[in-house]
């Protein structure tokens, strides 16, 4: 769904063929061109992370503003703001869009539970495809052609990036 100040909510996500986002905390290949593709995809947006894909990355991405869900009340970064769920991350976002450019969105980058909470919000997904089969411990959700559609597929040298856009605007994934 469309936040309340009328910002899209878009997932992007590299997921291999059998659904693998990552093994061991880490990524299980390394595609510099798909990590330069995440940097244009979500550079001057809202950006929504758990707190192990925060802590994973090191530091907070610049060109971003960033939003870190976890449970921990304790838990603090620097350079970061701190939600418990994904409806106050989106409340968080939505305050500090709101005096922003029209076209400035939220952008949720992961992990796992971040990607399956965050679906029933979510308006777009631009998934890359990579051509791999890795062992991993962490999936990238499943979710519903009925509910998803294919509006664009971009095939580049090592992967491929495929838009989805909510049919329905309905909850659910």
């Amino acid at each position: 769904m469309t936040t309340p100040a009328g910002r899209r909510v878009t997932m992007v996500a590299a997921r291999a063929e059998n659904g693998v986002i990552g093994a061991g905390g880490g990524i299980p290949w390394h595609i510099p061109e798909d990590f330069q593709h995440f940097k244009d995809t979500t550079l001057g947006h809202v950006l929504i992370l758990g707190r192990t894909t925060h802590e994973g990355i090191g530091r907070p991405l610049p060109g971003r503003q960033t939003i870190v869900l976890t449970r921990d009340r304790d838990w603090s970064a620097d350079g970061v703001r701190v939600a418990a769920d994904v409806p106050a991350a989106l409340a968080l976002a939505d305050e500090l869009l709101s005096a922003a450019p029209a076209d400035r969105q939220v952008m949720v980058g992961g992990g796992a539970h971040v990607y399956e909470t965050a679906m029933p919000y979510a308006d777009e997904q631009i998934i890359s495809e990579i051509p791999l089969t890795p062992d991993g411990d962490t999936h990238y959700p499943a979710f519903s052609a009925k509910r998803w559609r294919e509006v664009r597929r971009d095939r580049r040298d090592r992967f491929t990036v495929v838009w989805w856009e909510r049919v329905f605007a309905c909850g659910g994934t």
